[in-house]
């Protein structure tokens, strides 16, 4: 039966590139976030950091309906205020998301789909508090087993594919589990979830199909 699912799947894709209604882009793409964790605490004032991502893109289009898998690496992390102190955390996920993208006129587009996130490293700063009362401030420390290494988010956009191969999109990625796995910060009873606003510019470098 899944064999022949993917031979009918195939069979269609190739129809379409020989009728002109299939294309296929490979290209690269890179942006900005606009990030922080969320927490469901009031005691934190937390506020947006600033990162970066960077990656690559492959979209079949057929008709108006186009999806879109990517493989990226994103900088995101959170700035929040503690004990009288500003801490910064930044991490660095290897994210896989897979959009599907229907199009407008003009190559607008609406974009949605889910996003898979690896967590590779994460670095900042922490407060220890060790029950008694008595805070420790650490400063740029190694904050990966403070957090889980996977993440689930759903991400919603929108695009423009202008001429000649760019392509511009914003999207809102809203993590769906609870990455916090501190036992011992002072964030340690919160539950966190990522909150990503992501603006980026793409070029396909490849292209298959009109």
């Amino acid at each position: 039966m899944k064999k022949y699912i993917l031979i009918t799947a195939f069979s269609v894709l190739i129809g379409g590139f020989s009728y002109g209604q299939a294309k296929l882009e490979i290209g690269l793409k890179a942006g900005a976030n606009f990030s922080k964790l969320s927490t469901d605490i009031n005691d934190f004032d937390i506020d947006n950091s600033t990162g970066y991502l960077i990656g690559a893109f492959t979209l079949v289009k057929i008709a108006n309906i186009g999806i879109q898998p990517e493989v990226n690496y994103s900088l995101q992390g959170t700035t929040f205020k503690d004990f009288g102190e500003e801490f910064n955390q930044d991490l660095y996920y290897l994210n896989i998301p897979a959009m599907v993208k229907f199009y407008l006129p003009l190559g607008l587009n609406l974009q949605a789909g889910p996003q898979f996130g690896v967590l590779v490293s994460a670095k900042g700063d922490e407060a220890i508090d060790d029950g008694q009362g008595n805070i420790t401030i650490n400063n740029n420390v190694d904050l990966k087993d403070s957090f889980k290494n996977s993440d689930l988010s759903i991400a919603l956009g929108a695009g423009w594919d202008l001429p000649f191969g760019l392509k511009v999109d914003a999207r809102y990625l809203i993590g769906l589990n609870d990455v916090n796995d501190s036992s011992m910060s002072s964030m340690s009873q919160s539950e966190l979830k990522n909150r990503t606003w992501q603006l980026s510019i793409g070029y396909s470098i490849f292209k298959l199909g009109k």
